[in-house]
């Protein structure tokens, strides 16, 4: 399938909201052509100098056009897709564009892994004293929290190539374990550094069992 194309330095995952400011005069077009046209178009994603993979998205609403024609938009991320092909301007067409290969996700995930890599996101969010609002594992999805966990821009790459639940799953409890255990160290490190300095009550040895 041939998509136009919208490259930018950000991941998105399905189902997600995705807000964007349209400036450039190629995607002023673009977004009049998914209007008239009713098309969707795709974001790969820009990283290490190339596109390989990104996400198609679906216009929802023009928000706001402003005088010199940019406009504030809403889409709704959808499918994930890989780069077959890459053209900088499609026929006719100011915007680039590009036939794609779209990703067969595969719903594969356990139920009690769900309920760990929830718990684990809880003790992250407590760790750095921030609320969270707990979702009920059989409605939750790797994909609902992905840029709320701490994954770099790299990781959430990563995130976005892998098509089975249960392999995202397993990448995200890796990843919270390792920051779970990092801030922890840090917590530790802090408390033994506001505990220098202070008068602090050593109870005295006894010496009268030690050995040599």
């Amino acid at each position: 399938m041939k998509l136009p194309f919208f490259p930018l330095q950000t991941v998105f995952f399905p189902g997600e909201t995705v807000p964007l400011h349209i400036f450039e005069e190629r995607y002023k077009q673009l977004i009049n052509d998914c209007r008239s046209e009713a098309i969707t178009f795709g974001i790969p994603v820009y990283i290490n100098d190339r596109v390989a993979f990104g996400t198609e998205v679906q216009l929802v609403e023009v928000v706001t056009t402003y005088d010199n024609g940019s406009m504030d938009i809403v889409c709704v991320a959808r499918q994930i897709f890989k780069v077959i092909t890459f053209d900088s301007e499609m026929e006719g067409k100011k915007y680039a564009g590009g036939v794609v290969q779209f990703l067969e996700g595969v719903n594969d995930g356990d139920l009690k892994v769900k309920e760990d890599v929830l718990e684990r996101i809880k003790e992250l969010y407590d760790l750095m004293e921030v609320p969270f609002e707990m979702i009920p594992a059989p409605k939750f999805n790797t994909y609902m929290l992905a840029h709320k966990m701490g994954l770099s821009f790299d990781q959430e790459y990563e995130l976005l190539q892998l098509t089975k639940e249960s392999a995202r799953l397993d990448y995200i409890l890796e990843h919270l374990d390792r920051t779970i255990t990092v801030l922890k160290q840090v917590d530790m490190a802090k408390t033994m550094i506001e505990m220098n300095g202070h008068f602090r009550n050593f109870d005295p040895l006894d010496f009268k069992d030690f050995k040599i």
